[in-house]
């Protein structure tokens, strides 16, 4: 059923008082769902709503509310709701929350816990923004070494419900040290009595994330080794957390996000389009617009500085556009692979040399095969009467191209490592930025040559 249909089937049940068959309708519904519909329900029925979910799917449910509708159900429940929904909730989702909403807001949930939640939700919002102590849970299943199957799975019984994830379990020394892995289905099916040392698989011990590393770093450990959780350790290799799957999908994409802004160079934004004002949003994008519109005054100069010796060369001027466009273009498909492949890092900066012979080769193919589509147009244009360039100019324009092809290509693969190599994110050398400078290098080369063809007396004035 489509979330408004189901809607307004439930705000008409609001408004008839029937809550016994709104809770049996939440009740059959995924918690996903219920979330989607609380969010697009009208303000005063949110929290009518929210308060008829089953307790045992209500921390759930918040914890995909929109941080909107977050604050609306956390301004209009009272301190003893507050309580028990923080205190069902996960503690990475309860942190999750507090990082997006005001100070106030955060004084009063944190005043609604109890001490020991409120020590670890601390703890966790100290640690850097993006790292992986961010991002993790300390609800996991980890057990001593020396225990046996039947200890972890009498553990498991007990404690299960309150684990963010079983599926796979960790093996942990005196001082929880992390010493090994252990898939749950391998405790399941090993013979009662058996030592968890003697079955972990100590080889997965490496496959771990420090508490500082960068949210993207993680993600990428889990996506190299299909992990549904990757577990954190301190620097004293500790086992402090772990990093579910389900949250990896959200760092994945949010830097997806957060380069698909950089590359169109935006400012990004913490929040989603539709929850962004004019003015942030226009923050975010004057800057990059005023440094663009500046940095075109070289391109000005360029033109200006060509200008008189090239003055009335017919067609010459004309072709400007389509080899700016060209080279642009050019500049960007490479940069776009090569930004997404540091990114994946299918690419790194010491294949550098790799990528550039590669790009050049396939420059001198496009560039070639460009050149000649573009000596045949401006030949057959001449002989229809539609252009009046002569044999000259057409060969000045095509030979310009090649080269300008070739120089694009070149700088959009190299700026983008270079970027990496500076540790600035290679997402910024991408699109209007690669544009702007592929502007100023093929004008020059394009006049360049042009230059040339005039000292030699190829070309004369009109």
């Amino acid at each position: 059923m489509e979330n408004s249909t189901l809607l307004d089937i439930i705000s008409r049940m609001l408004a008839e008082n029937k809550f016994s068959t709104i809770k049996d309708i939440l009740r059959e519904m995924n918690i996903v769902d219920i979330a989607s519909a609380i969010s697009e329900a009208e303000e005063t029925d949110q929290v009518r709503i929210f308060r008829l979910l089953p307790k045992d799917s209500s921390a759930d449910v918040f914890s995909y509310l929109d941080s909107d509708t977050q604050q609306t159900v956390i301004n209009s429940i009272t301190n003893v709701e507050l309580h028990n929904l923080i205190e069902d909730m996960f503690i990475d989702d309860a942190v999750d929350f507090l990082e997006e909403v005001p100070a106030n807001v955060v004084t009063r949930v944190l005043s609604q816990t109890s001490k020991e939640t409120r020590e670890i939700i601390n703890k966790f919002l100290r640690y850097p923004d993006d790292s992986a102590g961010s991002i993790m849970t300390c609800e996991m299943a980890a057990f001593h070494v020396d225990s046996t199957v039947d200890d972890a799975i009498r553990d498991l019984r007990r404690t299960a419900q309150d684990k963010e994830t079983v599926e796979t379990c960790y093996c942990i020394d005196e001082k929880r040290h992390l010493i090994g892995s252990i898939p749950l289905r391998k405790i399941i099916i090993s013979e009662p009595g058996t030592v968890l040392h003697d079955i972990m698989m100590d080889d997965q011990q490496l496959i771990s994330v420090n508490t500082h590393d960068d949210q993207e770093t993680v993600a990428a450990v889990v996506r190299k080794y299909d992990l549904l959780s990757v577990p954190v350790v301190d620097n004293e290799n500790r086992l402090v957390g772990i990093i579910t799957v389900d949250d990896i999908v959200d760092v994945i994409q949010e830097e997806n996000t957060e380069d698909f802004e950089k590359m169109a160079l935006l400012l990004p934004s913490e929040d989603d389009y539709m929850h962004t004002g004019v003015f942030r949003l226009t923050g975010n994008r004057i800057v990059w617009l005023l440094i663009l519109m500046i940095s075109a005054t070289f391109t000005g100069k360029i033109i200006e500085s060509f200008e008189v010796s090239l003055a009335g060369i017919v067609g010459l001027t004309a072709c400007i556009p389509m080899l700016m466009d060209t080279g642009g273009n050019s500049g960007n498909q490479v940069s776009t692979l090569i930004i997404r492949g540091l990114a994946l890092g299918t690419i790194t900066p010491k294949d550098y040399f790799k990528v550039l012979w590669k790009e050049i080769r396939v420059a001198v193919l496009c560039g070639l095969a460009l050149g000649t589509a573009n000596l045949i147009r401006m030949f057959v244009l001449s002989a229809v009467g539609f252009s009046h360039s002569d044999t000259p100019v057409i060969f000045v324009v095509s030979l310009s191209m090649l080269c300008t092809i070739i120089i694009a290509k070149s700088i959009g693969c190299s700026l983008p490592i270079l970027a990496k190599l500076l540790h600035l994110d290679p997402a910024l050398m991408a699109g209007p930025m690669i544009t702007t400078i592929v502007d100023a290098v093929s004008l020059l080369i394009y006049f360049g040559i042009a230059t040339i063809f005039i000292n030699a007396g190829m070309l004369q004035m009109a």
